[in-house]
């Protein structure tokens, strides 16, 4: 059995001099990427391809996510921001042309299919979540719905893979690990009014919020306080603790019912720091 390493494989893609002094990558996608390496170890027909095709499908999801810190504007003037736009933009190229160096070399023409495929899908969910905020016709269920399914599309293309061993587990689970992931995310998105905006907070608000409290999301994003208020009125915070228990729990049956013991502890350890941060929900969220 191959032992888990993407990301110290990965590292002599990413830690390039001109990137790391100039631009700043995402966080590379490790609790997806490990889940996926699991279950491809795990399953004696895939498990020594496990490496090659995790290691692929992680720098395409950095590639992804790379270029979703692009900004949508070129009027950056200054030197410095301008270089760091650019250097994200061939950065998450360079990404994207290492997983089709790496499955070409090895022959794998048919993953390289699939993941292709999946890439197309991620983009029509983009747009999709894009032109729903744009119209502000997005439901805070639907942004989470979609943000997950836009999380799991490159790891979903495995499915098919994964049926004759762990039959529909493999989506079910990945999903509900990416769904943690969010709500994770966003608990962490409230405590920055800048980084506030198009959240779960923020269509919640914009869903039950009245006209008054709608204007004042659209207002000027330094009036924390104002901001503030209305997370307070609304429980954001508590309300995502609440839900990042509740799914949780849900994933823990839910990995409990596999019949591997050796992939039940990998994937309780991979899930710990949902574990660890429920476990640490202050009794009474003050926000402020």
């Amino acid at each position: 059995m191959n032992s888990y390493r993407i990301p110290e494989i990965a590292k002599q893609y990413t830690e390039y001099d001109m990137i790391q002094n100039h631009t700043d990558l995402p966080d590379f996608p490790e609790l997806r990427t490990r889940l996926l390496f699991a279950f491809l170890n795990g399953n004696s027909k895939f498990s020594s391809s496990s490496e090659l095709y995790t290691l692929a499908t992680s720098l395409v999801q950095l590639a992804l996510d790379t270029h979703d810190l692009v900004t949508a504007s070129n009027d950056v003037k200054e030197k410095k921001a301008a270089r760091s736009r650019q250097l994200k933009v061939l950065a998450g190229d360079y990404f994207s042309s290492r997983f089709y160096n790496l499955l070409a070399q090895a022959g794998q023409i048919e993953m390289i299919k699939q993941l292709s495929n999946a890439i197309c899908e991620v983009n029509r969910l983009k747009m999709n979540i894009y032109m729903k905020m744009k119209q502000l016709k997005l439901t805070a269920e639907d942004y989470i719905h979609l943000t997950v399914e836009i999380k799991s599309q490159l790891f979903l293309s495995f499915s098919d893979f994964m049926t004759e061993v762990y039959d529909q587990a493999w989506p079910d689970i990945l999903r509900s690990y990416a769904k943690c992931e969010v709500i994770f995310e966003e608990i962490f998105r409230v405590e920055s009014a800048a980084n506030f905006r198009d959240s779960w907070g923020f269509w919640h608000i914009l869903q039950h919020g009245t006209k008054e409290e709608r204007k004042q999301l659209h207002a000027d994003e330094s009036d924390q306080t104002r901001l503030r208020t209305l997370i307070h009125k609304y429980n954001i915070t508590s309300q995502l603790y609440q839900m990042l228990d509740s799914h949780t729990k849900q994933l823990q049956s839910k990995v409990q019912q596999l019949e591997s013991d050796k992939l039940i502890s990998e994937l309780f350890h991979i899930g710990e720091p949902f574990l660890r941060f429920s476990a640490k929900q202050p009794k009474v969220l003050e926000e402020i």
